[in-house]
Formats: C-alpha cells, structure tokens, sequence
C-alpha cells in the first residue's frame, strides 16, 4: 500500500524473537531533469513539493534569476522537462551579503522547533527538514527530504514563486552545516540560517568572509552563534 510519499514494507523484527510485521517507509524517487532538451541532472529526492524543487535547483545552479525564467515545466512519473525564456545569462552569484537583517533569539528558537515538528520524521526517522521565513517569523514553506540540500532547495524555490525578498529571510535546516550549504544560502542570497546541528570549519570560514550569520546547536533555550553575532538580538 502506497500513501503519498510513503510505502509499507514487509520486514521481520528481531527483539529475542523473530516476528514478521511490516511499518511505512518514505518513497525514494530518481528525479530526472532535462532543461530545453538535454539531461541536466538526476536527483534522488523525496517524492513532494517536486515543482519548488526544480525551480529552487536552477536557481542556486545559476540557471535562473526568477521562477518567471522558466517558460514551462513539465513533470511525468521521473522525468521533468523544463524550457527556460530564450536570452537568459547564467546567473553570477554575490560574494557576500550585506542584509541588516536582525531576529530576536525568541524566533531563532521558534523556527527551528516549526522544522522539528515532521510528521514524517517521527514515524520514519529518514528525512532532513528545512525551512524559510520572513523575518525570522512569518513562515514561507517548510519541506522534507532525504537530504538537507535538497530540503533547502525545495524551500528556496517556494520563495521564488512567491517572489520573496531573500534578504529578509532566515533559513532553518536540521543537521550539519558543510561549506556547501553555506555556498547555497549565499547564492540565495540569505543572511541568516540557523540549525539543531553544528557547522563545519570550512563553513564557519565562509560564513565569516561572506557575510553570513550561522546559529547552530539550537536546543531548548541554548544556541551558538557562529558568524556575525550583530544580527541576533
């Protein structure tokens, strides 16, 4: 029996005996994207929000600079096919940001604990959650995946449909945080995330030279600040 992006599975379970029983497991499906006819990528992601997570995938691979870049897409079974408006330049990305964006420690707790509240997680333990919000308050989309990068692309192309401000945002991601998330918020443009996990070093390093605050170890009333401290009230 399949329900969305879950499916029952038969197993055996062994606590001192040997009892067949069965439980739902996530759906893992093989995304593959052509974009105006040729293969770009295939990606394993979890089988919802596929829409958002083109669109936020182009975007951070600098293939778009808006959700209105892209002419049509087309979603069947595994296959996505996207047409992007002709004349689009591939998109340079900023080598820091400058936000003055500042949030309270109050919403730094509150958004990461709206990630940690998956439905999904507790009853399967094998997605990463992400979200974004204006402000570090108003909540523009929280996703789920298999992976945190795809979880944050989902929720960086919702911005994009929404035409959001980047600026204004602040990013929530569970796990750790390797430079290459922090090369994905700043092609995004965003100036603050903050995490349940830690950071890397090489993260940290980039954080600090691009302008980007981290908040990591998020937990009951503690968090680390990372990076730029002068944006957490």
């Amino acid at each position: 029996m399949q329900s969305g992006f879950l499916k029952e599975v038969q197993f055996t379970r062994a606590d001192g005996e040997l009892t067949p029983t069965g439980e739902r497991v996530v759906r893992e499906k093989a995304l593959s994207m052509f974009v105006d006819g040729r293969h770009f990528a295939t990606a394993m992601i979890l089988a919802t929000l596929e829409k958002e997570y083109i669109t936020g995938y182009l975007y951070v691979q600098g293939l778009i600079h808006e959700a209105t870049d892209i002419a049509s897409l087309e979603i069947t079974n595994d296959i996505a096919r996207v047409s992007l408006k002709t004349g689009i330049e591939k998109r340079s990305f900023p080598r820091n940001i400058t936000s003055n964006l500042k949030i309270s420690k109050e919403d730094i707790f509150r958004s990461v604990r709206a990630i940690l509240k998956s439905p999904v997680f507790e009853e399967t333990e094998a997605v990463h959650s992400a979200g974004l919000f204006i402000a570090g308050s108003k909540a523009i989309s929280l996703a789920e995946d298999l992976g945190r990068h795809n979880a944050m692309d989902k929720v960086i192309g919702a911005a994009l449909l929404q035409k959001v401000d980047f600026s204004r945002t602040l990013a929530t991601s569970t796990g750790r945080q390797p430079a290459e998330m922090i090369f994905k918020y700043l092609s995004a443009g965003i100036p603050i995330i903050a995490t349940k996990g830690v950071p890397t070093s090489k993260a940290v390093e980039l954080a600090e030279k691009s302008g980007i605050t981290i908040v990591g170890m998020v937990r009951g009333d503690f968090m680390i600040v990372y990076s730029h401290p002068e944006r957490i009230q």
